[in-house]
């Protein structure tokens, strides 16, 4: 069976079929007709609008498409902050001129509500959808890009450009790996669209297919479960929610499992095969990066395969550096991870260079932490790491307090920390472990001694 074309992002709306199910809540479906219907509405809503970079924040996946390929044909530059969290996207506006959002949002920039757009909830249209491909339309720029965010050394976002050619590239590279095996299946995912992980893989991907998509984001094993046997499911997840599968409940009929965003002990992708029926495939790749690799994970030291067109060299012994198609620079970039490559060309990952960590697959900047951790009045000084603990990982903080707080009823303070972090953390990145101690041990050259301060969380306490 021949592989199918997928479309580039700019001929999503195409097709004749006007009826073809694009996606669907489960209570509703929305056929390409309507969401081209929805499209041009916010299109020419956009068009009459000066400003220019638009901050996507979608909790539902279909509407989130709409505003993505309608900002794109009104040639604005599709921004799309990791989060929908009003105290970071206000601290973020710099980044953006306007938001246009499904949640409720009070920002000091226009926010533009879907709801205004359509009857009832959000963007619905019921009207007659226009002739040709995407009448009423204006085309989408070749040179047009996406900007995304992801942790920097500095604990600030630092943003990414990625042009949506690339994206285009990255849906043909992933097609010509599943595109049979893909066919008639409606995807589910458990991870967000608001990064480029479920980006890829849970709208661009079955778009460029012309395949079905859930909006929902999949939080729990029932949520998975209730999807009925008698479809043709692609399950895009991480290893947290795979970890986390309840066996005792039915699995749906998955055609392909994907995971990305972290290890996959083998121990929780052998239980995911067994339950699913189904070998479990893993990507490696970032934001910045796109998709470097992939493995189907038949037994434990399954080895990475780089994509056709993925170079993967080592500079200076040590630090590894990716070149690709999806890379638009010139010398590549430098990767975090340290790799082990085998005779064959497939490759181990073998550690981390940089301070940012994975805690229940998500990536943990200790550096934002210990940033806000400092904000704090009676913090002097701070230490972010990672604790693992059998079972569990998590971030441990050690402090130095200043004078008037060395004193105070210290269960008090940690439970008003923990009411600030919440406004800037994730609940993954809050500490759950703390040491307070006099000053902050370094070594002879002024540097922090990690061992010394490791061995703080060696004692349980």
């Amino acid at each position: 069976m021949n592989t199918p074309r997928p479309l580039a992002l700019a001929e999503w709306l195409a097709g004749e079929n006007d009826r073809r199910i694009v996606a669907d809540n489960g209570k509703e479906q929305f056929t390409l007709a309507q969401m081209r219907g929805q499209v041009q509405a916010l299109c020419r809503r956009l068009l009459a609008l000066s400003q220019r970079r638009w901050a996507l924040c979608f909790e539902d996946s279909y509407l989130f498409t709409v505003a993505l390929l309608a900002s794109l044909h009104a040639g604005k530059i599709p921004v799309i902050p990791g989060h929908i969290r009003q105290s970071l996207l206000q601290e973020q506006s710099d980044d953006f001129d306007g938001v246009i959002t499904d949640a409720d949002l009070t920002l000091s920039c226009p926010v533009l509500g879907v709801e205004r757009y359509g009857v009832d909830t959000g963007l619905r249209y019921d009207g007659p959808s226009d002739a040709g491909v995407t009448n009423g339309l204006p085309g989408i720029d070749p040179t047009a890009y996406l900007v995304l965010f992801t942790s920097g050394s500095t604990g600030k976002p630092r943003q990414v450009n990625k042009p949506v050619q690339c994206l285009d590239e990255e849906s043909r590279w992933l097609a010509q790996l599943w595109g049979t095996r893909l066919s008639g299946c409606h995807f589910v995912a458990s991870v967000s669209h608001q990064h480029l992980y479920g980006l890829t893989f849970r709208v661009c991907l079955p778009m460029a297919l012309a395949l079905s998509f859930d909006s929902r984001q999949v939080l729990y094993s029932e949520q998975l479960a209730c999807h009925t046997p008698d479809r043709r499911y692609a399950f895009i997840s991480s290893p947290a929610f795979l970890r986390r599968l309840d066996m005792s409940l039915q699995s749906p009929g998955c055609r392909l499992i994907v995971s990305a965003g972290g290890p996959l002990p083998w121990v929780n992708a052998d239980a995911a095969r067994r339950w699913f029926s189904q070998t479990v495939d893993e990507i490696y790749g970032s934001t910045e990066t796109g998709v470097l690799a992939w493995r189907s994970r038949q037994e434990e030291h399954t080895p990475w395969r780089p994509f056709p067109g993925v170079s993967l060299t080592c500079d200076d012994g040590e630090c590894w550096r990716a070149r690709s198609p999806l890379i638009r620079i010139e010398q590549g970039l430098k990767l975090d991870d340290k790799l082990s490559f085998d005779p064959a060309g497939g490759f181990q990952l073998c550690g981390r260079h940089d301070r940012i960590v994975k805690i229940e697959d998500k990536r943990i900047s200790l550096s934002e932490v210990e940033r806000r951790l400092l904000a704090l009045p009676e913090v002097a000084d701070a230490v972010a790491l990672q604790v693992v603990r059998p079972g569990r990982s998590g971030v441990g903080v050690v402090l130095v307090l200043r004078p008037p707080a060395q004193a105070a009823d210290l269960p008090q303070l940690k439970r008003r920390w923990r009411h600030e972090l919440h406004q800037w953390l994730e609940p993954v990145a809050m500490p759950r472990f703390w040491r307070i101690i006099d000053v902050i041990p370094h070594n002879s050259q002024s540097k922090r001694a990690w061992a010394q301060i490791q061995e703080l969380f060696h004692a349980a306490r």
